[in-house]
């Protein structure tokens, strides 16, 4: 079943459609659905597509080779080319004739493999293709390989993909679709647990509870991501261990560079530099207060992929535990109490998601254009003070407080939010709260006269 990537292959689908020359570049980390997009994206079509493998220039050769045979259907040429050259030399042709797709599946092993071949691709680019009607893909999940040398500045191909996709975790709404077996607040804890990854959301067991789900994905030694970080760090990273102690640091809560690499026990420009290279890999993201500027210097630094967030505070510091068999007692009695903290902040990101809902979006009194969090001093009662949700637009600010807890919302809450406006006197001011378990019978009535906007979980 193909779910979510609808805005990627209908702009892939609007392209092919232009019958012209398209050069389509997609990344994205592993698991991501990549390979899926591209498969959907093909069907149907006229395609040579090629999984280049992690091995020499000579394998991916004959790979290729092949995969040109196949798309051939046994059409009179050598069962290998005698270069690369040579066979895209012979695509030239076809692309004249004909709408063909040249899709080129974890491009990043072929370069390395073969260094020579993105000038050479640039060459048939430049010289054949740009008048041809090839639609060319190269798809990788080296990050750092694809936005460096194969769009960056100094790559031989910069300045000639028409397409670029850049391939990032579903979001709640669109994870729903595969979420569908389990109540909204087991989906959502599954939600929080797999980041939203399709690879993980599908190798869920829809006859298992979202516990017994984590249990078996997280806390057995042969569980499906019981080392799932570490594997990536390899493949992403050449010296992952320190990067281990930041990632392990700020799922521990730290969140100031300062906490950070002291509690990884590391020099602060260093950390700073690895920092950087993690929110490239979209595991860390940056954050200041939505209202300040970018060089603001209250930096906060979280965890922005999920899984990486639930497995560096759970799975981590047990993982001897786990590997001497006692994974479901360790989660049942260390674990499973702290859930509702830890979704908390995984709740907080999926609020943020639903403001971006295009029917959501259009439904409030003015348009936002960043959406965030807020934390610093207030003036008024003298006091830090911090805001879940904070969304502006034109002196504007919409402030939101999300409640992920068994109780209903009570009027405390509604209280401390319209006194945390107080912040912002200068502003046009909109309120809304978001409610796991629903809101006292004072609250649903205060709202009405005040237009503060309440939102139900299970209706979101």
């Amino acid at each position: 079943m193909f779910v979510g990537r609808k805005t990627e292959l209908n702009t892939l689908k609007e392209r092919y459609e232009s019958g012209k020359f398209e050069f389509a570049v997609i990344y994205g980390r592993r698991r991501i659905g990549k390979t899926t997009l591209i498969r959907q994206f093909i069907q149907n079509k006229e395609c040579i597509y090629y999984m280049a493998a992690e091995g020499t220039a000579a394998e991916n050769l004959s790979g290729l080779s092949k995969a040109y045979l196949t798309y051939l259907n046994g059409a009179s040429t050598p069962a290998v080319f005698s270069s690369f050259s040579a066979l895209l030399d012979e695509i030239d042709g076809l692309c004249r004739e004909k709408r063909i797709i040249l899709a080129i599946d974890e491009y990043p092993y072929l370069a390395a493999s073969y260094p020579a071949i993105s000038s050479l691709i640039q060459k048939h680019i430049d010289l054949k293709w740009k008048d041809s009607r090839l639609f060319l893909i190269l798809c990788g999940s080296s990050m750092s390989f694809m936005e460096n040398q194969v769009l960056g500045y100094k790559s031989p191909l910069y300045g000639r993909r028409t397409i670029q996709c850049r391939l990032k975790p579903f979001t709640y709404f669109e994870a729903k679709e595969m979420l569908t077996p389990w109540s909204a607040p087991d989906a959502a804890l599954l939600y929080g647990v797999t980041g939203g990854i399709p690879d993980y959301l599908n190798s869920l067991d829809a006859g298992l509870s979202a516990e017994d789900n984590i249990r078996r994905l997280f806390f057995q030694e042969n569980g499906r991501l019981y080392e799932e970080p570490v594997n990536l760090l390899k493949q992403e990273l050449r010296d992952p261990a320190s990067y281990h102690s930041i990632l392990t640091a700020i799922a521990g809560g730290a969140c100031k560079l300062n906490e950070i690499s002291q509690k990884a026990g590391l020099e602060t420009g260093g950390c700073s530099n690895q920092l950087t290279s993690l929110i490239t890999l979209g595991i860390v993201r940056r954050e200041i207060p939505v209202t300040d500027k970018e060089t603001s210097r209250k930096t906060h630094y979280h965890l922005e992929d999920d899984m990486y967030k639930f497995w560096y505070r759970f799975v981590r510091p047990n993982s001897g535990s786990i590997s001497m068999g006692v994974g479901d007692i360790i989660f049942e009695y260390s674990v499973k109490p702290q859930i509702p903290d830890y979704m908390g902040q995984v709740f907080e990101d999926i609020c943020r998601q639903y403001l971006f809902l295009p029917e959501i979006y259009t439904s409030f009194p003015f348009v936002y254009t960043k959406v965030g969090k807020w934390w610093g001093n207030n003036p008024v009662e003298k006091c830090q003070e911090e805001i879940d949700i904070a969304a502006t637009g034109e002196n504007s600010i919409l402030l939101g407080e999300c409640k992920w807890r068994n109780q209903k919302t009570d009027m405390d809450t509604v209280h401390k939010l319209i006194r945390r406006g107080q912040i912002f006197p200068h502003m046009e001011k909109a309120y809304c709260i978001f409610s796991k378990s629903g809101f006292d019978e004072d609250v649903l009535k205060f709202s009405c006269s005040h237009d503060i906007r309440l939102i139900y979980f299970p209706d979101m």
